[in-house]
């Protein structure tokens, strides 16, 4: 049983950063997807972008691309997501994801999930 710990949410300025963790335990070997996405009230959620895990190649969604920026530590079983740039359209609550599926932006493709971690930019 795989479980995720997203943390590093908070409240920051527009034009502001922060980074998101995503602690993995229970069960990492092999390769697989690591996914972010993000849900703000009301809205679907929506895929931010995923890094494959054996190699670190990552894939953004176009928002994303150019502002925030995936990584991992292999070692420590850490994803990361640093998002720079941020505006207020970013706030949201942030999941990670793990996926034996790789190269995939679909939500139902993701078998485990964090609880979210909330994003909030102020304008």
């Amino acid at each position: 049983q795989v479980q995720l710990v997203e943390s590093g949410g908070g409240l920051v300025q527009a034009g502001g950063s922060l980074r998101l963790s995503c602690a993995a335990s229970g069960g990492t070997t092999g390769d697989y997807a690591m996914g972010w996405f993000r849900q703000a009230p009301g809205k679907e959620r929506e895929f931010v972008g995923f890094i494959r895990w054996s190699t670190g190649s990552t894939y953004y969604v176009d928002y994303a691309k150019g502002r925030f920026t995936i990584s991992r530590d292999n070692a420590k079983n850490m994803v990361y997501l640093q998002m720079n740039s941020l505006k207020p359209e970013d706030t949201a609550v942030y999941y990670c994801a793990s996926s034996r599926i790789l190269f995939t932006a679909r939500p139902n493709d993701y078998n485990y999930w964090g609880q979210g971690t909330q994003v909030t930019v102020s304008s």
